[in-house]
C-alpha cells in the first residue's frame, strides 16, 4: 500500500473498549482505510479485542504480525506486550521499551504514522487515563494529518481526551458516535485531494522522530543517540533508575532515559509517586526484619542470663517498632498523584470555598437583618 493512501490510527486505555466498539460497529461495510489500533492491555491479556471487533468487521481484524503488508479494509491491532508501528506499506511489531508504562504505547504507533504518512494520517484518542497519545498526536499534527479526540463528556475516563485537548491544535472533538461519518468525510477528501505536497521539518524534529521510532523498533537507545535529543534532567527512571532527559514537541515536556523508556511528565508523576509507597514498604519490611532480629536477639541473652544486654536489645526493639509506627503513619498518608487527582481535589477545594463564602454572606445578611 503507498504511503499516499490515508491510513487511521487510534489510542485507547481505560474505557476503550466500548468506544471502540461504538467506532468500529458505526462504520460502513465498505470502509477501506486500514485502521491501526493500540488498546493498553497487561502483558498476560489473552487479546480478545480482535474477535470482539470481527463481530462488526466480518473478520477484518487481527493482532498484527511483523512485517505483514498494509492492505485496504483490514484493522490492525497491537498484540498484548508488543509495540505496534507502521512503516510506507508494511507493520512493525516489537517490544521496544515501554512508553508511559505501557507497551503497547500509543505514541510509538502515532509517530510511526506522522513520520511515514504524514498529512495522510489521522490520529484519535479515546477514552483513557493519564495522558499517552498526546505526545504521538502531537507529532501528527505538526507532521501535516488530522487529530480528533473523543469528546471527554462523552469518555468513560477523561483524562486521555483531556491531556490531548490541552496540548494539541485538536481539529475534531466529537463524540464517539459521530467519529464513524468524520472518518468518512475525512478519509474521501484525503483521497481526493492533491498528492506529492513536501512539508520541511527542523532538523531537530526529524532527528527525535527518527531516533524514537529506532528506538521503538527494538534499537539501542544509546547507540542511536538518545541522549542529544535533550537536556539531562533531575529526575531517574522509575523503569530502569537511568538517568532522564528532558525533550521537547514544541511546548509539550517529557522524558526518555539513556536505555530507551519513555514518560510523559502525567506518567512520571504517577510512577514517581507509585515509587514512594513502594519503598515506605520496604522500608518498613527492613524494620519489622530489625525488629525481629533484636528481640531474638534479646531472647537469646536473657536465657544465658545476661539481663542488661537483653533489656538493652529488647529497648532497641521497642525503638524500632515506634519508628515502623511512624512509617505506617507515612503510608497511610500516601498520595499516587497524577494530573487528573489533582485537579479532583483542586475542584473539590474551590466547590468548599464557595460553599465557605456563601456561607459568610448569608452570616452578614442575617446580622444585618
Amino acid at each position: 500500500m503507498s504511503s499516499q493512501s490515508p491510513i487511521i490510527v487510534i489510542g485507547a486505555s481505560a474505557g476503550g473498549f466500548e468506544a471502540l466498539k461504538t467506532l468500529i460497529g458505526g462504520l460502513s461495510p465498505d470502509f477501506a482505510t486500514p485502521i491501526f489500533i493500540v488498546w493498553h492491555v497487561s502483558a498476560d491479556s489473552p487479546g480478545v479485542l480482535p474477535e470482539v471487533l470481527n463481530r462488526y468487521r466480518n473478520g477484518s481484524a487481527a493482532h498484527a504480525r511483523d512485517h505483514e503488508p498494509i492492505e485496504e479494509g483490514r484493522i490492525y491491532i497491537a498484540p498484548p506486550d508488543k509495540h505496534l508501528l507502521v512503516e510506507n506499506s508494511h507493520v512493525r511489531v516489537s517490544r521496544g521499551p515501554k512508553e508511559n508504562r505501557f507497551r503497547p504505547a500509543v505514541d510509538p504507533l502515532f509517530r510511526s504514522a506522522a513520520y511515514h504518512y504524514g498529512p495522510d494520517a489521522i490520529g484519535i484518542v479515546l477514552s483513557g487515563a493519564l495522558d499517552d497519545g498526546t505526545s504521538g498526536l502531537w507529532t501528527i499534527k505538526y507532521r501535516g494529518g488530522k487529530a480528533i479526540v473523543q469528546h471527554p463528556y462523552d469518555a468513560e475516563v477523561r483524562s486521555m481526551p483531556e491531556s490531548a485537548i490541552r496540548d494539541v491544535q485538536v481539529d475534531h472533538i466529537v463524540p464517539v458516535a459521530e467519529m464513524p461519518e468524520l472518518l468518512e468525510r475525512l478519509t474521501s477528501e484525503l483521497k481526493s485531494r492533491p498528492k506529492g505536497i513536501e512539508m520541511e521539518f527542523s532538523e531537530y524534529e526529524q532527528k527525535k522522530t527518527e531516533t524514537e521510532l529506532d528506538i521503538a523498533s527494538e534499537a539501542n537507545a544509546l547507540d542511536k543517540g538518545v541522549l542529544g535529543l535533550g537536556e539531562l534532567s533531575p529526575y531517574t527512571c522509575p523503569e530502569c533508575h537511568g538517568v532522564l532527559s528532558t525533550i521537547f514537541d514544541g511546548n509539550l515536556r517529557r522524558f526518555r532515559c539513556h536505555t530507551g523508556h519513555a514518560f510523559s511528565p502525567d506518567s512520571l508523576l504517577a510512577n514517581l509517586t507509585e515509587n514512594i509507597e513502594n519503598s515506605l514498604w520496604s522500608a518498613l519490611r527492613g524494620v519489622d526484619e530489625s525488629i525481629i532480629m533484636l528481640n531474638h536477639m534479646g531472647d537469646h541473652f536473657a536465657e544465658a542470663n545476661d539481663v542488661k544486654l537483653a533489656a538493652l536489645f529488647f529497648q532497641k526493639a521497642n525503638e524500632s517498632s515506634r519508628r515502623g509506627n511512624l512509617i505506617i503513619e507515612a503510608l497511610s498518608a500516601h498520595e499516587q498523584l497524577s494530573f487528573q487527582v489533582v485537579k479532583e481535589q483542586s475542584k473539590s477545594l474551590n466547590a468548599t470555598e464557595n460553599d465557605l463564602d456563601q456561607n459568610d454572606e448569608k452570616r452578614q445578611e442575617q446580622s444585618v437583618g
